[in-house]
């Protein structure tokens, strides 16, 4: 039986996937599971497993190549077998629905968004339009590198970069550096995000000792049997997790004007690489114990870094944690990912002067900043979800034990 090997939809504004390389070439065996070949998405760098067992064969587009997602790029096929004469999906985009989902109708309508795309009769991909909107390049302009002339990313990327007639010597001195993919994708999803998306933020202090103390029990016994060490991200994952299972509202997505609430709870955290940030997923934080999560954040860490991040690595996130406690930051607030429905961000533990029994006493105090899709939460759910978070913060042992 013929397995197909398609660029895969990691979210609904993916319109194209770019080949980096092939693990394999054509005429390899290859196992299911083992990394067949890296593709460049909309949200990072990725290896795409061999879906089966059998022979790569039918290979139809080369590294370097930007391609609809859902277009068939080979095939695995059994000894002797040949692929198929025609693909019948052949550009048709991947659909992807869960039956895990809650959609709920909100009482307003939000508004459109008007259309802004550039036109021209020349022919371009869809990210090249919209990269040509967002640098101010004139695409009448832009000799297309793809088949039969097709304008894409690259090009467009490359007249941004390209000097224009009539520049200052000042301006010929100065550098100009056109950002990776994942530069990009941060600066469209934020410029998206907060131009779409009507953000407001609640911010709560929360005295730490507790989860201090309850790090430094587990801690040696998590490293003495698993070999993985416990961070504060690893407990804020578990804690928020099984809080969000009582505030459906904030474990939501906001899509074509209705509200989904997810019966699962998949935790992005925000990872910084050398030119960005991504965010990598935990799926089913909300049943995996301290010790999962741990060794699930160590591992996708290292591929984040390494450029080695898998489909399922980036896609389905419910909630996200950005976490900046680590780079001595007293507190902030994240931008959201559409489309959920709110990120939590996290500051430093810091010890402060604060009352305990009208007396001025001294305790590591973090603070934490909720930021909220107002078409899906109101303020009164924001506050309770943080209330919630900061009782579970003071009792960790209550929910992780």
């Amino acid at each position: 039986m013929a397995f197909s090997v398609v660029m895969p939809a990691l979210e609904m504004a993916q319109e194209t996937g770019k080949l980096i390389a092939w693990r394999k070439q054509e005429g390899d065996r290859v196992t299911k599971g083992e990394p067949l070949l890296e593709i460049e998405t909309d949200k990072a760098v990725l290896e795409l497993e061999a879906p089966a067992d059998g022979i790569l064969a039918g290979i139809k587009a080369s590294a370097g190549a930007d391609i609809p997602v859902g277009q068939t790029i080979a095939w695995i096929l059994a000894p002797g077998e040949k692929p198929p004469a025609e693909d019948a999906a052949q550009g048709t985009p991947v659909a992807r629905a869960s039956s895990a989902t809650k959609i709920e109708h909100p009482l307003t309508a939000a508004q459109g968004i008007a259309d802004t795309a550039l036109r021209s009769p020349a022919r371009i991909s869809p990210k090249a339009r919209r990269l040509a909107q967002e640098l101010g390049v004139d695409i009448t302009t832009v000799r297309g590198s793809g088949s039969d002339g097709e304008i894409l990313a690259a090009d467009v990327q490359a007249a941004a970069a390209a000097p224009t007639p009539g520049s200052t010597a000042a301006s010929k001195q100065s550098k100009i550096e056109v950002p990776s993919s994942i530069g990009r994708l941060m600066a469209e999803r934020t410029t998206q995000s907060w131009t779409t998306v009507p953000h407001f933020f609640v911010s709560r202090e929360v005295e730490a000792n507790a989860l201090n103390a309850y790090r430094e029990e587990v801690v040696a016994e998590i490293e003495r049997t698993y070999g993985v060490r416990i961070t504060h991200t690893d407990l804020l994952v578990a804690l928020v997790a099984r809080v969000l299972l009582k505030h459906p509202r904030l474990n939501a997505s906001w899509s074509a004007e209705v509200i989904r609430l997810h019966d699962h709870v998949n935790v992005a955290i925000a990872i910084a690489v050398d030119d960005g940030v991504v965010a990598a997923v935990i799926p089913n934080a909300h049943r995996a114990n301290l010790a999962e999560i741990a060794t699930q954040r160590r591992d996708v860490a290292e591929r984040a870094r390494a450029g080695k991040l898998r489909p399922t690595d980036v896609s389905d996130a419910t909630f996200t944690i950005s976490n900046l406690g680590m780079y001595q930051v007293d507190a902030f607030s994240a931008i959201i990912t559409p489309p959920q429905a709110a990120i939590l961000a996290v500051g430093a533990i810091i010890d402060r002067v604060v009352a305990i029994e009208s007396k001025p006493a001294v305790r590591p105090v973090m603070t934490l900043t909720l930021s909220t899709d107002h078409r899906v939460a109101d303020g009164a759910r924001a506050a309770l979800f943080l209330n919630d978070l900061a009782d579970a913060i003071r009792q960790p042992g209550n929910l992780l034990s």
